[in-house]
């Protein structure tokens, strides 16, 4: 080889290595920005109204049609009723009741990671129940071996909203015991993250009544409550009570598992929290949300237009890339959205700077052709 043939060759071939570096370079931002931009495309699946989790089949379809959709998240009830969904030991020590009778000792939550895993779904395990006890009855378990645990209202009456009954969320026992709770099933399951709703944390304003809450509250203000729940120094104060909490529970969340996602689905900013005390952009200043699912949930067009402009406008630009709003889709009592809605309840979503979105719920996906 001449030298010059040698100068051409080791030109070329540092072109060559140049060349291979930029198309390295180029296919790497390409894809860590396409990851980016994926965001949350997910959906709740419930026990009620459903029957996805009822068996292995079932929640093999459900995953499947997940996937099919275009989905990339699912939030797997793990909580409700005042049971667990798997069989959980510490439920079991607390009333006797190891799972939700329905499941007969098969593992809903179990089965359903290991197929969402396999068909390469995140797999969130959703605390729906959160704060609450029991649903229009009262005579469960929980009231009877814990009575102290009840919330109150002003009137010392027990703490019913909507038909939900709360135990106080102040209360250190019960905290406790959410705690556990929540770290039974990290500890235990393959879980890529765990969620809270609008029960947790979380309780009616109208709550804080019991001995628990109104000792608290003279501790560290000197002060007895006042009558008005709605009182703002005093409304404030349970709402800070929650959130200290939220972020304990976030943080016992990553000392047990770092990677683990925390994420919230409250209501709409300041409903939530002028109703369930859930001050939730104290949560993302506070650094203690790895996101927000807010319940967005409006039955036309308009109406949800006009609350994802407010909450568009609401927060700051860096606190938007970790909202993802949730919609309402379809109901256990015949509701369905309409196609079109729901095609430009996502095209809101993108015209505001949201990058995503979870739908509730599951069963919308088996009616409707279009979704993704």
């Amino acid at each position: 080889m001449t030298s010059n043939s040698a100068s051409v060759f080791s030109v070329a071939t540092n072109n060559m290595k140049h060349f291979l570096f930029l198309l390295f370079t180029f296919h790497f931002i390409t894809s860590c920005a396409q990851k980016k931009e994926e965001g949350i495309r997910g959906a709740w699946i419930t026990n009620v109204a459903s029957d996805a989790l009822r068996s292995e089949k079932n929640i093999k379809e459900a995953v499947t049609l997940c996937r099919q959709k275009g989905l990339n998240n699912i939030y797997v009830v793990v909580w409700n009723g005042g049971v667990t969904m798997y069989p959980s030991k510490l439920v079991e020590s607390y009333i006797g009741i190891k799972q939700h009778p329905v499941y007969n000792g098969f593992d809903p939550v179990k089965t359903i990671i290991e197929e969402g895993h396999k068909q390469g779904l995140k797999v969130h395990a959703w605390f729906e129940f959160g704060f609450a006890y029991a649903y229009k009855d009262t005579t469960k378990s929980w009231s009877k071996k814990y009575p102290h645990w009840v919330g109150r209202n002003n009137k010392g009456e027990l703490l019913n909203k909507n038909g939900f009954y709360w135990w106080s969320a102040l209360h250190p026992e019960v905290q406790t015991f959410m705690k556990k709770l929540v770290l039974e099933v990290v500890n235990n399951y393959d879980v890529d993250g765990v969620q809270g709703d609008d029960r947790l944390p979380a309780m009616p304003a109208e709550g804080g009544y019991d001995s628990a809450a109104l000792s608290l509250y003279k501790q560290q203000t000197g002060k007895d409550a006042p009558l008005d729940y709605k009182e703002p120094a005093w409304l404030q104060w349970k709402a800070d009570q929650l959130s200290a909490f939220g972020k304990v529970l976030y943080n016992e969340v990553k000392k047990a598992k770092p990677n683990c996602i925390v994420s919230w689905a409250p209501g709409i900013y300041p409903w939530s929290k002028e109703q369930y005390l859930q001050d939730w952009p104290a949560w993302l200043n506070g650094g203690y949300a790895d996101y927000i699912i807010p319940q967005l949930y409006r039955y036309n067009i308009q109406a949800y237009e006009k609350i994802v402009k407010e909450l568009s406008e609401t927060v700051t630009a860096e606190q938007k890339k970790k909202i993802f709003p949730g919609i309402l889709t379809s109901l256990g009592d015949g509701y369905l959205v309409k196609p079109e809605m729901l095609q430009q309840m996502i095209e809101l979503n993108r015209k505001y700077g949201f990058n995503g979105e979870c739908m509730f719920y599951f069963e919308t996906l088996k009616k409707l052709d279009k979704i993704y």
